[in-house]
């Protein structure tokens, strides 16, 4: 198993490499998958697939995750702990206490219009977090 300073390495490399403003919070990310119990790498992954790690997040939404998009409904938040925060819980909550922990099982109600391609992507991802330890 990582170490805590290892995982946080880790993404906050993940995020300098595609120059991502999540930089900075890498460590709130980890310890927030922590105190949730969900995979590290799965809010990053998701913010990848979803906005390029932020890069394309609506303005000044702090919306990195795609979360609560859709229609003209859109979820904003005040900052990037807000929502990184609110994400986590969201996912251990909604999502991984209810049996979806593998990407493709969250995209059937993250995203389930997806035909496969999201969970594919996510995927992808978390295992080049993983490779980068």
């Amino acid at each position: 198993m990582e170490s805590a300073d290892s995982r946080i390495e880790a993404v906050r490399d993940f995020f300098v490499r595609y120059n991502s403003p999540l930089a900075p919070y890498a460590e709130h990310i980890v310890a927030s998958a922590d105190a949730y119990q969900i995979d590290y790498k799965l809010l990053p992954s998701i913010a990848m697939q979803e906005s390029n790690v932020c890069k394309k997040a609506p303005k000044d939404s702090y919306n990195c995750w795609g979360f609560g998009i859709y229609g003209k409904k859109m979820t904003t938040f005040e900052n990037y702990p807000q929502a990184i925060e609110t994400v986590s819980k969201v996912l251990a909550r909604d999502y991984v206490r209810k049996g979806l922990v593998l990407p493709k099982e969250i995209m059937t109600k993250y995203t389930p219009s997806s035909n496969g391609s999201w969970a594919n992507s996510v995927s992808f991802f978390m295992n080049s977090l993983e490779i980068s330890l």
